[in-house]
């Protein structure tokens, strides 16, 4: 499983035009599930999600998590997280698990982060979205649980 962490100030998702999910401040998730990927896997990395000190503390140090500042997460599943663009100009996407299997895992990592006390927007599992976003920092980061 790997995802991409952005801190936001800011996030929304809309499908055709309607909007689906929206956040003020915390944590934009733009997540992708592969073959061998497990609910240990979406375990592990909700965990680590929800406890990344990527957030500044009265002293301007990276120390808090998204749950320590009352933030919130917008998950969005992302297959292409898993193209392979080592060979042609064409990426490859054999890596990234077929939708009956990622879909039932991505809702459990969603399932597992609200677990955790955090509210969690979503965009709409395959769907074409348009993901808005003020990455604040900006602070970009990559989680795999491999």
């Amino acid at each position: 499983m790997r995802v991409v962490v952005q801190r936001s100030k800011e996030a929304h998702v809309t499908v055709d035009g309607q909007a689906v999910g929206s956040i003020s401040m915390g944590l934009v998730l733009l997540v992708g599930i592969t073959h061998e990927d497990t609910e240990q896997d979406a375990k592990y990395i909700a965990e680590k999600v929800a406890g990344l000190r990527i957030f500044e503390d009265e002293s301007g140090k990276m120390n808090l998590s998204v749950i320590d500042v009352g933030g919130q997460i917008l998950s969005i599943s992302q297959f292409t997280l898993y193209g392979d663009c080592r060979k042609g100009k064409r990426p490859n996407f054999m890596a990234a698990a077929r939708p009956e299997q990622a879909e039932p895992l991505y809702e459990r990592f969603n399932a597992l982060l609200r677990e955790q006390g955090l509210q969690v927007e979503t965009g709409r599992f395959g769907a074409m979205m348009d993901v808005s976003l003020t990455n604040w920092g900006p602070v970009t980061l990559i989680v795999d649980s491999k």
